[in-house]
């Protein structure tokens, strides 16, 4: 790595505005201020010059990008959570360290999912329409606008890490039965005070649920974890919610269940080609069968901040030379 008194750090997209002030007077930071997306090209420019890099989830590293990287370039500090944009194993093995910034955005896209969890059984989306369309309100009605309650029901998470413990904290308090698949079983503890119930079985799980929320990472492990097989195993009365990654859910036979009436709706604030949406699934938002969000599951002042001042909590450890908090490796993933 070239010696300066400051490390050229190139960020991709912009941030927060007292992030970037921070980054400036720590670093030779060069900020993307348009925020318009860097092209491959420019991406592979950057790499070539920069002694850490800053992307964010947009931004494709894989392993034939990753060859365009300079000598100098030995620390990709991700802003964001997931790491799934980016190949770890060919970076660790180019001497570049990955780091990411987990636990700051948990509350923020708990409190996401559980607003889509009320958002779907309950029209929400359909209802607010109402009163911005068109056609007036005719006023109440015992019979118009009849949705479905959520007390009672039962809740199926999907990866119970820190967002979906987080998740399981809200819907207890809304009255929905906790159930919960995992790779690996949590603490005793962790299940008491949640009151949530461990299926070694996620197959099995999927059959006996009424809302479904995915909040496991997307890895290779997950890719289509719920395959078109495993859709076809949910009641017809089933709902999906999905603020975790596009990519674990299979989107194709998703919307074809939904259109079908095998599946009751969705809401789904990823998608598995970001950022296009599949036409189809807009058309069933336009028919009030799905709730959809351009990927706001983390949008907060506060999430937003968090996440900058990891990425330089990183940058500034490893610069002094040591390991930074949120390196990672191939075998957490």
């Amino acid at each position: 790595m070239a010696k300066s008194k400051k490390p050229l750090v190139i960020v991709t997209r912009k941030l927060p505005e007292n992030v970037e002030t921070r980054m400036r007077e720590l670093f030779d930071a060069r900020l993307n201020l348009d925020d318009v997306p860097m092209t491959p090209k420019q991406l592979a420019e950057a790499m070539k010059a920069a002694d850490v890099l800053v992307p964010t989830v947009t931004d494709r590293i894989d392993g034939p990008v990753l060859k365009e990287a300079g000598e100098r370039l030995k620390l990709i500090a991700n802003f964001g959570n997931g790491v799934d944009n980016i190949d770890v194993a060919a970076a660790i093995q180019r001497g570049i360290t990955v780091t990411n910034t987990p636990g700051v955005l948990t509350e923020d896209t708990a409190d996401m999912t559980m607003a889509l969890m009320l958002a779907v059984p309950r029209r929400l989306a359909e209802g607010a329409t109402v009163l911005t369309g068109d056609k007036a309100w005719n006023g109440w009605s015992p019979t118009w606008m009849l949705g479905h309650r959520i007390w009672g029901k039962r809740l199926g998470i999907v990866g119970m890490g820190r967002i979906g413990q987080a998740v399981a904290r809200r819907a207890g308090a809304f009255g929905l039965q906790i159930h919960y698949h995992n790779r690996r079983r949590v603490a005793a503890k962790i299940e008491e005070d949640l009151g949530a119930t461990y299926w070694d079985s996620l197959d099995q799980m999927l059959a006996r649920m009424d809302i479904i929320s995915v909040n496991c990472p997307h890895t290779p492990a997950t890719y289509h974890l719920l395959s078109a097989r495993r859709l076809k195993l949910l009641r017809p009365q089933a709902y999906v919610v999905n603020t975790a990654r596009g990519e674990v859910i299979d989107e194709n036979a998703l919307v074809r269940m939904i259109g079908a009436g095998e599946l009751a709706g969705a809401g789904l604030d990823v998608f598995e080609h970001e950022p296009a949406v599949n036409p189809k699934l807009a058309r069933l938002a336009r028919d009030g069968k799905v709730v959809l969000l351009p990927h706001m599951g983390s949008a907060t002042v506060e999430g937003r901040i968090d996440m900058g001042e990891k990425v330089i909590v990183n940058i500034r450890t490893f610069m002094d030379g040591h390991k930074p908090p949120d390196r990672v490796l191939p075998s957490m993933l």
